[in-house]
């Protein structure tokens, strides 16, 4: 099993430094969509999509506050349709897509993968399916034109009683390796989820959105800019859930510091220490 990790979406953000900690001035920061695009006997896999070919041709598929906000960059090299293809391999290639949340940068290449299964918790697709992300972002995060071809649904209960390292999970998803979890991490959006992978050589979490800046997990003290604290605040549906799920994921990060190597969507340094190689044989 091969891993890449790809970026499916850089943002430049209002706030500059405030939000990523790097960036020189206040007026544009750096945020990616960190994805992962995994080469299993099941075929390609890959989770969650970033900015989807759609997205770039018709901008207006995202909302006008996420546009001004985020400031996504709308370049057709970073979608996951053409680095797949930069792979050597065909969109219909991708035999599974699983998704962490159905949030705007994170599904909106689904349509790009038309033969691909979409898997994803029940709770999430029914909560985006009604619009229920948030009194304020709740009408501007989900945007169904993003994923209203998907044939092939697969959903699952947010936990089946099975366990992860202390978490709720869901194992043995239909069709994929057994290597592949789902783990319910809500607060973020009700049905949100992050995916733990198996490698052989330790496990790979990807954390998705449910903390959003590298000083958040790593050590039992909690470190994150001001601009993504105030970006946590307004997308979360839940807080109490959000912040007890963070404060777990940063309790794992310490006590298996040497099993575990964690990561969220849209920090750039994890990002580039991810990318760094590839994972797997």
């Amino acid at each position: 099993m091969r891993i890449h990790h790809l970026n499916c979406g850089t943002c430049c953000p209002w706030g500059g430094r405030l939000f990523d900690g790097e960036s020189r001035g206040l007026l544009h920061g750096h945020i990616v969509c960190h994805c992962l695009l995994i080469e299993s006997d099941a075929g390609l896999v890959l989770i969650d999509t970033g900015v989807g070919r759609g997205d770039i041709r018709r901008r207006s598929r995202l909302s006008k506050f996420f546009r001004s906000l985020n400031q996504p960059q709308f370049r057709e090299e970073e979608t996951a349709a053409h680095q797949i293809r930069s792979l050597g391999f065909r969109a219909e290639d991708v035999r599974h897509i699983i998704i962490s949340h159905l949030d705007f940068d994170h599904a909106g290449g689904l349509e790009d993968f038309p033969n691909a299964a979409v898997h994803l918790t029940a709770r999430e697709k029914e909560v985006a399916d009604e619009q229920r992300g948030g009194a304020f972002v709740g009408t501007r995060r989900y945007r169904p034109v993003q994923w209203d071809e998907v044939e092939n649904w697969k959903l699952y209960p947010m936990g089946r009683g099975e366990r992860w390292m202390g978490f709720d999970a869901v194992r043995d998803l239909d069709g994929l390796p057994p290597e592949i979890l789902l783990v319910p991490l809500a607060g973020h959006t009700w049905g949100h989820s992050g995916v733990a992978i198996d490698t052989g050589a330790g496990w790979l979490f990807y954390a998705a959105d449910a903390y959003f800046h590298h000083g958040e997990v790593g050590s039992l003290k909690r470190s994150c800019t001001p601009g993504m604290r105030f970006y946590q605040r307004m997308m979360e549906v839940d807080r109490s859930a959000r912040l007890a799920n963070q404060a777990r994921l940063r309790r794992l990060s310490v006590d298996h510091a040497g099993d575990v190597r964690l990561f969220c969507a849209h920090d750039l340094a994890e990002f580039d220490r991810m990318a760094a190689k590839v994972s797997g044989d």
